[in-house]
């Protein structure tokens, strides 16, 4: 009866398979070739004299069989990927891969402070960062953890602060104040040439102040409209608009005289980035010790 026995790199490879469902993906996870892949499920399903998958050309099916299959098997894999990462706690640097999903401007503003100290803190472990303003389900897309602006999340989710909270601010260049003068309130916004900016979905970002505890938001207007901190500063500095962007974004240049922050009383109130995981997941060691470290590392 040797011939219905399957390794573990054969349960691996169908999970991968049935996971993406798709031979590229799949392949691609586990560092082979498609076709290489395609041929070894071919082989499997032959010994096994069990038709596992329905291939079409555009994409791959379970059958009835496979899908039973994977329901039984995939706890197994589990418990056996979670048997051999808690080794990691026997070792004196734990190892493994974080893959995390960020706004780009999260990326930009804690880079320094906290994620490269932590790439030095923890050499064994490989950090993988894919830094998007598209909102991406974690999950889905095989990430361990997420980061997002404002405690905005899923259920199933535990959030814990990322860096500290910190005010959004508008700012312009001193001269573009002295053609276009300074805005007294945020309406008065709707008068005056803006930098905007774009989310991937296409939803242009409604600026947002605070008026006595009440939050109000202005869709502004202008000729420039971008998707990135690093540019809508440039444009700024250069005159181009007014801009909304972190403090710590504009420190530098509120400190050099080069912006100048108007509405500076509406927008007293700090909102942080959060980073975010699956509360029903069991947490990987790398996930735990950058959670960990995030604790450690408040201030």
């Amino acid at each position: 009866m040797t011939h219905h026995r399957a390794t573990l790199q054969e349960l691996e490879m169908f999970a991968a398979i049935a996971q993406h469902r798709s031979f590229r993906k799949a392949a691609e996870e586990r560092n082979v070739t498609p076709s290489a892949l395609s041929h070894a499920m071919r082989n499997f399903e032959q010994r096994l004299d069990v038709r596992l998958l329905n291939r079409t050309t555009r994409n791959v099916a379970l059958t009835e069989a496979g899908e039973r299959f994977l329901q039984r098997i995939q706890p197994a894999l589990l418990d056996l990927s979670q048997a051999v990462d808690e080794l990691n706690d026997w070792r004196s640097d734990p190892r493994g891969t974080l893959k995390l999903n960020m706004p780009r401007s999260a990326e930009a503003l804690f880079f320094d402070s906290l994620i490269l100290p932590f790439v030095q803190r923890y050499p064994e472990i490989t950090l993988e960062i894919d830094s998007n303003d598209a909102l991406v389900d974690i999950i889905d897309a095989g990430y361990d953890a997420g980061i997002r602006y404002g405690d905005v999340l899923a259920q199933d989710m535990i959030a814990l602060p990322f860096g500290p909270p910190m005010r959004a601010l508008a700012v312009a260049s001193p001269a573009y104040i002295a053609r276009y003068g300074a805005p007294q309130t945020p309406d008065a916004l709707l008068k005056f040439p803006c930098i905007e900016r774009r989310f991937p979905s296409g939803r242009r970002y409604r600026w947002e102040f605070w008026t006595e505890g009440r939050k109000q938001e202005v869709s502004v207007s202008g000729t420039l409209v971008l998707d990135n901190n690093e540019r809508i500063l440039q444009a700024a500095l250069a005159g181009a608009g007014i801009a909304f962007l972190h403090q710590a974004t504009v420190e530098q240049s509120l400190d050099e005289g080069t912006l100048v922050e108007v509405l500076a009383e509406y927008t007293g109130y700090a909102e942080g980035f959060w980073l975010y995981y699956p509360s029903r997941r069991y947490l990987s060691t790398p996930l735990r010790h950058f959670i960990n470290w995030l604790r450690e590392n408040k201030d």
